[in-house]
């Protein structure tokens, strides 16, 4: 069983077709106030089954605490709480049992486990897994914004259809708030075009990926290390672990490398209290550690494997070549529904990172 964190210690478990799924986190403090009908609206918004743009299956993720919560408040104790998965339909993956879906992990799953890899439902490697990472990063983004620090994120494009984007420098809760939770976007007009391409790639058995921008405000400077230490890292490491994410980029990310330095450069100013910078391309961190601004990340989603289209792959029992064709319930777009998947992830690498200084814990809540 992997793990994420350096203060905390995050392990999630189960199958997307076992009886349950769920997370263990070591290292929360006592204390930390949880308010599980705001967390339930939090996970609610990842859950599926709620429009023709997401996959048929209905699941009411919701989470059941067996340790480390009493009375709506962290005890110290390991934390632990699962989710009973109602709708599981595991005759559609009998077909599958020797045959690898193209780009899932199934043919290294297999390799790895000598054939006892479970598969259906994409098993532990399923998107299904985000919800008890969820559980956790809804816990800590309620603790967070106690102290001034605020998470939200939108669909910053799907296929060719783009979003507006966050503003790097004057970016506050109120954007975030702003943010519809139906349909994730801040330009209404684009979220209808994206809802035409998702739908378009349903109706031809086909799939979409995209874009999500997510991003923190009201982090203090100087969190964060420098080289294997730093917010970067810390913050990708926990995003790698969301299936389907294939890359990356903080602040201006990749364009950064076809700019001048007089223009990818960020001049600071003051107004006789603190510093701050006029513009923000470097997405809020320096040196691995935060500036104070903004922290604007993005991350790149691929399209959902499991299509109704033909696919070639290998039938690995009789070792030939072979046309399969999927099955099941399955996402269009995943991108949509892993908008709080984000908020979730940077929250706990967040509040991992905060924990490393000695006065955390003394910062007014």
């Amino acid at each position: 069983m992997t793990s994420y964190g350096t203060n905390l210690n995050i392990q999630i478990f189960g199958g997307s077709h076992d009886e349950e799924i769920g997370v263990i986190c070591k290292g929360l403090p006592a204390g930390i106030a949880v308010n599980e009908e705001k967390l339930q609206k939090f996970m609610a918004r990842r859950a599926p089954g709620q429009s023709k743009l997401t996959t048929s299956r209905k699941e009411p993720d919701i989470p059941v605490f067996t340790s480390g919560l009493d009375n709506g408040m962290t005890t110290g104790d390991t934390l632990r709480a699962v989710i009973r998965n109602t709708n599981q339909r595991s005759s559609d993956y009998k077909k599958l049992a020797f045959i690898p879906r193209p780009s899932h992990a199934d043919y290294p799953a297999m390799v790895k486990s000598e054939g006892h890899a479970d598969l259906r439902g994409g098993g532990h490697f399923s998107g299904r897994l985000t919800a008890p990472l969820c559980i956790i990063g809804g816990i800590l983004k309620q603790e967070l914004e106690r102290r001034g620090i605020f998470i939200g994120a939108h669909i910053a494009s799907v296929g060719s259809v783009q979003d507006a984007r966050f503003d790097p420098v004057n970016l506050t809760k109120a954007d975030f708030d702003a943010v519809p939770s139906d349909f994730p976007v801040i330009d209404t007009e684009a979220g209808e075009k994206m809802k035409e391409v998702i739908d378009a790639a349903r109706m031809d058995l086909d799939s979409v990926g995209g874009v999500v921008e997510f991003a923190a405000v009201g982090l203090p400077a100087g969190i964060g290390e420098h080289i294997f230490g730093g917010m970067e890292g810390r913050i990708s490491s926990i995003v790698f672990g969301i299936p389907a994410v294939k890359g990356i980029e903080f602040g201006d990310g990749f364009a950064s490398s076809a700019a001048l330095g007089s223009e990818n450069n960020d001049p600071y100013t003051t107004d006789g209290k603190t510093i701050t910078t006029v513009t923000n391309h470097c997405g809020g961190i320096l040196g691995g550690m935060t500036i104070g601004m903004p922290l604007i990340c993005r991350a790149a989603v691929k399209p959902t494997p499991s299509i109704g289209k033909p696919q070639q792959s290998v039938d690995m029992d009789k070792m030939e070549n072979t046309t399969l064709e999927i099955g099941g319930r399955h996402d269009p777009c995943i991108v949509q529904r892993a908008v709080p998947v984000f908020e979730a992830a940077l929250a706990i690498a967040v509040y991992d990172a905060l924990l490393d200084s000695e006065n955390w814990e003394d910062m007014e809540r």
